[in-house]
C-alpha cells in the first residue's frame, strides 16, 4: 500500500479504487468544489449509494480526525 500513499495515480490499483480516491483527493483538497458530477462518477464506477455515502463520510472523518490532531499539535504516527 505504499505505492498508493505515494501516488495513487501510478499504483497498481483497479480502476474503481482510483475514482474512489480522486473524489477522496477533491473533498480533502477542495470540498467546496464537490459537483454533483463528482458524485455521478462514483456511480458510473459501480458504486451504490451505500458506497457512496461510506466513502464520503469515511474521507470526511479522516479530515475531521487530522484538522482536530493538527489544531492541537499532535503528531500523529506514519507507518508506511
Amino acid at each position: 500500500m505504499k505505492a498508493v500513499a505515494e501516488d495513487f495515480t501510478k499504483a497498481d490499483i483497479s480502476k474503481e479504487e482510483k475514482v474512489m480516491l480522486y473524489y477522496s483527493k477533491k473533498l480533502t483538497e477542495s470540498p467546496a468544489k464537490m459537483l454533483q458530477r463528482d458524485v455521478q462518477v462514483l456511480y458510473k464506477a459501480g458504486f451504490t449509494d451505500r458506497d457512496i455515502f461510506d466513502i464520503n463520510q469515511v474521507t470526511a472523518y479522516f479530515n475531521y480526525v487530522n484538522r482536530i490532531a493538527d489544531g492541537l499539535g499532535v503528531s500523529l504516527e506514519k507507518d508506511f
